[in-house]
C-alpha cells in the first residue's frame, strides 16, 4: 500500500502562495476555543477542524434536540438527547483524527471561564444569550484574548473581530459596541424569533474563514468593523467601530472582580427598578457598581457592610454629577424613597444607566442576613 504524501490532506490549503506550508504550520500552532455548539458554532468547528487547526475547545452544556437538526450540521436523529460537547467532538475526532479535540461539556461561567480560556489564544462567541456575549467579552479583554463575535436571528446575521490586538489601546470589545444591555423583548434569540437554517451556516463559516486569516495573517480580517448581512436580499453592510471611553470601567479589573460579577443580573429587567435582597447581597462585592445611600444624615444604621455614598433624597437632584458609575443601586430604610429616587435617576439619565432600587430597604436586607 502506497502511503498519501504528508501534506495531502491540507494539499489545496498548502497550494495558495497566500498560505503556503509556513501558513499551514501556523494553523496547526494554533489554539481555538468555541464557545457554543450550536448553529454557529458547528459549521465554524467543521471548518476549523478541517483546515487544521492544531487545538480546538468546544464548550457547551446543552442537549441536541430535533428543532436544532435544520441548522445545527454536526448532528443527527440518532444523537437527539446527547450531550452536544460530546457529540460534537466525536465528529470532530473523525473528520480529523490529526488535531487536538478539547470537550467542555458544562455551562461556561464566571468561575470556569479564566481556566478554560487560558488554554486558547483566539474566542469564537457562538452563543445566543446576552449574559454569556458579556461574559466571554470581559474574560477576553481581562485575559488578552482575540475575540471572533457573531450573531443571528430571523435573516439577518453580524460578525466582527474584537480585543484584536490584545496589547492595544486600539482594541475594540464587546461593551464599546453595546454599551447596555437590551432590555427584555427587546432582541429575541433564535427559538423566540426564529431563524432561516441556512443563515448560521453562512455567518458560522465566515467566523471560521475570519478566524484562519487572523491565524495565517492572509486577507484583511474584520479587526474592530462589524460586518452585517441580510440573507434576504443578500445585502452586506460594513461598520468601522471604535471605542467608548464611558464602557472602560464596565468591564471588572481583575479576575476576582470577575467571578464576583453577576451577569444575568445584569442583563436582566427589574419591575418597577427594584432589585431584591439576595442579588443586592451578591453585587455589594462589585466594585464597579455605586451603591447611594439616600437616607438623611444620622439615620441608622450605619452601613459600613459594603462601600457607599450618602446622598440623601431631599438634595439628591442638585448632587447627581457625583453619581459616575454605570450601575447604580440606591437604598433607604423600606425602599420606598429609594424608589422615588430611581425614577429621578432614571428621568435623569435615561438608558444609559442601570439604576436600581433595594426592595424592603436595609430593613429588609439585614433580616436575611
Amino acid at each position: 500500500m502506497i502511503n498519501p504524501p504528508k501534506n495531502d490532506r491540507y494539499q489545496r490549503q498548502i497550494s495558495l502562495k497566500e498560505l503556503g506550508e509556513i501558513g499551514q504550520q501556523k494553523l496547526k500552532d494554533a489554539k481555538v476555543l468555541v464557545v457554543g455548539a450550536g448553529g454557529l458554532g458547528c459549521p465554524a468547528l467543521l471548518y476549523l477542524a478541517g483546515a487544521g487547526v492544531g487545538r480546538i475547545g468546544i464548550v457547551d452544556f446543552d442537549l441536541v434536540s430535533l428543532s436544532n437538526l435544520h441548522r445545527q450540521i454536526l448532528f443527527s436523529v440518532h444523537d437527539i438527547g446527547l450531550s452536544k460537547a460530546l457529540r460534537a467532538g466525536d465528529v470532530l475526532e473523525q473528520i480529523n483524527p490529526d488535531i487536538e479535540i478539547i470537550v467542555f461539556n458544562e455551562k461556561l461561567s464566571n468561575d470556569n471561564a479564566p481556566d478554560i480560556f487560558k488554554g486558547f489564544d483566539i474566542v469564537l462567541d457562538g452563543t445566543d444569550n446576552f449574559a454569556s456575549r458579556y461574559l466571554i467579552n470581559d474574560a477576553c479583554v481581562i485575559l488578552k484574548k482575540t475575540l471572533v463575535y457573531g450573531a443571528i436571528s430571523r435573516f439577518e446575521g453580524q460578525l466582527a473581530i474584537l480585543n484584536h490586538p490584545p496589547e492595544s489601546k486600539s482594541a475594540v470589545n464587546y461593551r464599546d459596541l453595546f454599551p447596555d444591555a437590551p432590555a427584555d423583548g427587546e432582541v429575541l434569540n433564535c427559538e423566540e424569533a426564529g431563524v432561516i437554517g441556512v443563515l448560521p451556516g453562512i455567518i458560522g463559516t465566515m467566523m471560521a474563514n475570519e478566524t484562519i486569516k487572523l491565524i495565517t495573517g492572509i486577507g484583511n480580517a474584520l479587526i474592530n468593523r462589524l460586518l452585517t448581512y441580510n440573507s434576504l436580499n443578500n445585502h452586506f453592510f460594513e461598520l468601522e467601530l471604535c471605542q467608548n471611553s464611558e464602557t472602560e470601567n464596565m468591564i471588572p479589573e481583575n479576575i476576582s472582580a470577575f467571578k464576583a460579577y453577576n451577569y444575568d443580573w445584569f442583563c436582566a429587567t427589574h419591575s418597577a427598578y427594584e432589585l431584591d435582597q439576595q442579588d443586592f447581597e451578591k453585587m455589594t462585592e462589585d466594585e464597579n457598581i455605586q451603591f447611594v445611600d439616600v437616607r438623611e444624615a444620622g439615620e441608622l444604621p450605619e452601613m459600613t457592610d459594603f462601600k457607599n455614598i450618602k446622598i440623601p433624597l431631599s438634595v439628591l437632584k442638585d448632587q447627581i454629577p457625583d453619581i459616575h458609575a454605570q450601575t447604580i443601586i440606591l437604598f433607604c430604610q423600606s425602599g420606598k424613597r429609594s424608589a422615588s429616587a430611581a425614577e429621578i435617576l432614571s428621568s435623569y439619565f435615561g438608558k444609559s444607566r442601570k439604576i436600581y432600587s433595594l426592595k424592603d430597604g436595609i430593613a429588609g436586607w439585614q433580616k436575611t442576613k
